[in-house]
């Protein structure tokens, strides 16, 4: 989500290509050659085939300077949307992955410990979020896509990440973003999907 948001905020060409998978449900051979872990998003530039969805924001960002998906190099502004930008990546994402993939990490309290870790990381985000809109700054970057995303999955903590009343604003003011509602509707997403 965050990727293709970031793709369609820049307002950059792209096209969409749903990754097959076999009736093992394993990734085609033609899409391990792309991508040997397996997973979603690859993001192919050119010659350049790019995994991982922090780093593909961030190459989108410079890629599309104008979209000011992060702010300017060298900037105490930019440093602080990659420290936001990398925290939602690796400590929010896997947490809520241990929430709504419990069986994957094979220990009794997965779940239960990454709900409880999970409520306490949105707890500290909406208290940075009292007072703004934005995670950095006045302006939405690519940090604020990806924190869109993760909120998304938090549909399924109780209470819910948009609960929260910053994280709910804020959602619902990102969800207004033309990429972010580009990326909605070819998804065939709902922001606030009510199961």
């Amino acid at each position: 989500m965050a990727p293709h948001a970031a793709l369609a905020e820049a307002r950059a060409d792209y096209e969409l290509v749903r990754v097959v998978r076999d009736e093992n449900d394993r990734p085609t051979a033609a899409y391990l050659a792309l991508n040997p872990s397996g997973r979603v998003p690859t993001l192919e530039d050119g010659k350049l085939v790019l995994t991982e969805s922090a780093a593909i924001v961030v190459h989108v960002a410079d890629r599309f300077p104008a979209s000011r998906l992060l702010p300017a190099l060298g900037t105490d502004e930019r440093s602080d949307a990659l420290r936001w930008l990398f925290f939602l990546t690796n400590t929010v994402q896997p947490t809520l992955l241990h929430v709504m993939y419990s069986e994957r990490y094979g220990t009794a309290g997965v779940e239960e410990r990454g709900r409880a870790d999970a409520a306490t990381l949105f707890d500290r985000i909406d208290e940075h979020l009292a007072g703004r809109d934005w995670l950095v700054g006045n302006a939405r970057t690519g940090a604020d896509l990806f924190l869109f995303m993760v909120s998304r999955w938090a549909r399924h903590l109780e209470p819910k990440a948009w609960d929260r009343p910053n994280v709910g604003a804020f959602y619902d003011r990102a969800a207004e973003l033309p990429g972010v509602a580009r990326m909605l509707t070819e998804m065939e997403i709902v922001a606030r999907p009510t199961a």
